[in-house]
C-alpha cells in the first residue's frame, strides 16, 4: 500500500491493536486504537494517511499531516542528532531530514521549506531542504504572461527565487517586489519573461499592458476605503506608493491614467486623486 498519501479504505475487522483497513486490492493496514472513530461499522469507509511507524511498519492515522509525498511545505525543526534533524509534520512520528539533505544546518525551533520524498533505498518518507533539487526547467509547462502559483524559496542578492506550480524554478527581482515577502509564502505571480536558457523571470503584478486593468481596480478599492481620497499623484515618492498600494510607481501611473480617461477619478490641485462621484 502506497505510503505518504491519503487513502479511502474499508474497515475490515477489529482486533486488539486496532482496526484493520483494506483497499480494493485487498492490501491491509492497521489503524491503531487511539485513532479509531467514536462510532463506526464494519464495511464503513475511512479516509486515512498511511506512513511508517517507529518500527518501520505501515500504519494508518486519521491525523492530517502538514505535508504529503512529493509536496513542499514549511515545517519546524524540533530535534537533531548525529544523523540529521526531525521536523514537526503533525504526526506522532517526526519527519526525518538527513544531514546530506540540509541546505544549511538546521536549528531547533526554526522553520524550513522542505520537500517530502520517498527514499528508494530505505523505502522511508524523508525530507530535504535542498528544495531546488526537486524542480526542473528542462521542459517548461508555462508561458510568458501566464498566471502561476509560487512558493517563495530562497533569498538572493538579486531578489527571491520561487518554485513555480511545484514544478519549475523562477526569480523575482528586487525591483519587481513592492510588498514584503518571505521564504515559504504561497501566492499567485505572473511569468514576466522566459529566457533562452529557460530561466523564468517572475513578477507579482500582471506584466505590461495586462497590469493596467487589475491595478486600476485596486486603486479604486483603496480609494473607497480611504473615503474617496488618496494623497498620491505622479510626483509622489515610489516608497509612498508602494506603502499605500503595494505597486510600483510605473504601475500606479498607468492605473491612474486609465481611471482618469474613464472619468472615474479627478486630480485636483496636484495634491492627490479623488474618486469621482458623478
Amino acid at each position: 500500500m502506497d505510503i505518504g498519501v491519503k487513502h479511502e479504505l474499508t474497515i475490515e475487522r477489529l482486533t486488539p491493536p486496532g482496526l484493520f483497513l483494506t483497499n480494493e486490492a485487498g492490501e491491509e493496514v492497521l489503524l491503531p486504537n487511539k485513532y479509531i472513530p467514536a462510532s463506526y461499522e464494519i464495511g464503513d469507509q475511512l479516509k486515512v494517511f498511511v506512513y511508517l511507524d517507529h518500527e518501520e511498519r505501515p500504519v494508518a492515522t486519521t491525523l492530517q499531516p502538514y505535508v504529503e509525498l512529493d509536496e513542499f511545505a514549511m515545517l519546524t525543526c524540533v530535534d537533531t542528532n548525529q544523523y540529521g534533524s526531525f521536523m514537526d509534520w503533525g504526526l506522532e512520528k517526526q519527519l526525518f531530514v538527513p544531514y546530506k539533505e540540509q541546505a544549511s544546518k538546521m536549528q531547533i525551533g526554526e522553520p524550513y521549506l522542505i520537500f517530502c520524498y520517498l527514499d528508494e533505498i530505505t523505502n522511508r518518507l524523508v525530507a530535504s531542504s535542498k528544495v531546488h533539487h526537486f524542480v526542473d526547467n528542462a521542459d517548461l509547462t508555462v508561458e510568458a504572461f501566464e498566471e502561476v502559483h509560487i512558493i517563495v524559496s530562497n533569498p538572493t542578492d538579486l531578489g527571491f527565487q520561487a518554485i513555480i506550480n511545484e514544478i519549475h524554478l523562477g526569480m523575482i527581482f528586487n525591483n519587481d517586489i513592492h510588498k514584503p515577502i518571505k521564504v515559504g509564502d504561497r501566492m499567485k505571480a505572473f511569468v514576466k519573461k522566459i529566457r533562452e536558457d529557460n530561466k523564468i523571470d517572475l513578477v507579482l503584478e500582471r506584466p505590461g499592458y495586462r497590469s493596467i486593468e487589475p491595478n486600476a481596480q485596486k486603486v479604486l478599492e483603496v480609494l473607497e476605503d480611504a473615503n474617496g481620497y488618496l494623497p498620491l499623484h505622479d510626483k509622489s515618492e515610489p516608497d509612498l506608493i508602494k506603502q499605500l498600494l503595494q505597486m510600483s510607481k510605473k504601475s500606479f501611473k498607468k492605473a491612474i491614467g486609465t481611471l482618469y480617461k474613464d472619468r472615474q477619478i479627478e486630480i485636483k490641485n496636484g495634491d492627490g486623486i479623488y474618486r469621482k462621484t458623478n
